[in-house]
């Protein structure tokens, strides 16, 4: 059994493994980089400590393992993407596809990287009601989508830059114009339904339980800071710089959704007190 000690210095080492990953996320869209040779010893660490540190199916034990497992998964999704030659100024239909892979994974690994690190210092997960777990599987599912059309979108403004905000409306419904940029439209659309849900999915979880009030506030700091870097990205035609910002608060929007749902399958402040 990890000693409250030993669990604090994981979860900092967790939060650090994490923390890094974000910034090869950044990296890897700004250089198409992966740099997963390094990253796979921090994993592999990350394993070997939480078997030693924590008990049998202990919880974090599963998110190291499958931590692992995705970081591997991303290592040969990006290696295909460079050997179907799905990078650079390649405008095949075909990359979208990969692209899309290569982003859900991505988000998968971030998602268990973040649950190993914050169920090294919290009680396990319980069993809950099927409308809890409906709930944060749609809020989840709903942002994985959103990021693959943000992605699609990103790759339209990279392989066909506008030089201002009308040309690039008038590309969007131009017959003639590729794939990348008529599928641009999608992802305003979805932003908006995407970013009302999560209002609602965090008001709500606010309301019901007021020990994860902290997180929902998150949510929301953070999803209004990606709307307003959404709105600075589509004006200023997508700048690559103003595309990390906004995929660094992608990211952390993330990050916080799967806090804010792993908590509601948590037993409150009342019941934890209890069980201690």
């Amino acid at each position: 059994m990890a000693t409250s000690t030993s669990a604090r210095r994981f979860a900092l080492y967790a939060w650090s493994v994490l923390a890094y990953n974000v910034a090869v996320v950044l990296w890897g869209a700004f250089v198409r980089a992966t740099g997963a040779g390094a990253d796979l010893l921090l994993v592999a660490l990350l394993v070997y400590w939480a078997f030693r540190a924590f008990p049998r199916r202990h919880a974090v034990r599963q998110g190291a393992l499958l931590s692992a497992v995705f970081l591997m998964s991303e290592a040969l999704l990006g290696a295909a993407l460079v050997l179907l030659e799905h990078v650079a100024r390649n405008q095949s239909s075909a990359r979208a596809y990969s692209l899309s892979a290569h982003l859900l994974n991505t988000l998968t690994l971030l998602a268990c990287l973040t649950l190993t690190a914050w169920w090294a210092t919290r009680q396990a997960p319980v069993r809950v009601g099927l409308r809890a777990v409906w709930l944060a599987a749609f809020s989840l599912g709903m942002v994985m989508i959103l990021g693959v059309s943000g992605a699609i979108a990103a790759l339209g403004d990279t392989l066909f830059p506008s030089r201002s905000l009308a040309e690039g409306l008038a590309r969007d419904f131009d017959a003639a114009a590729s794939i990348f940029v008529r599928l641009r439209i999608l992802h305003p659309v979805i932003a908006a339904l995407a970013a009302a849900w999560l209002v609602f999915y965090a008001v709500t979880t606010a309301g019901r339980r007021p020990d994860l009030r902290p997180r929902a506030w998150l949510l929301l700091a953070l999803l209004a800071g990606q709307v307003t870097a959404g709105f600075a990205n589509l004006l200023l035609s997508a700048p690559v710089w103003m595309q990390l910002i906004h995929l660094l608060l992608a990211d952390a929007l993330w990050i916080s959704l799967v806090l804010l749902c792993a908590g509601t399958l948590e037993p409150d402040g009342v019941l934890a007190d209890k069980s201690m």
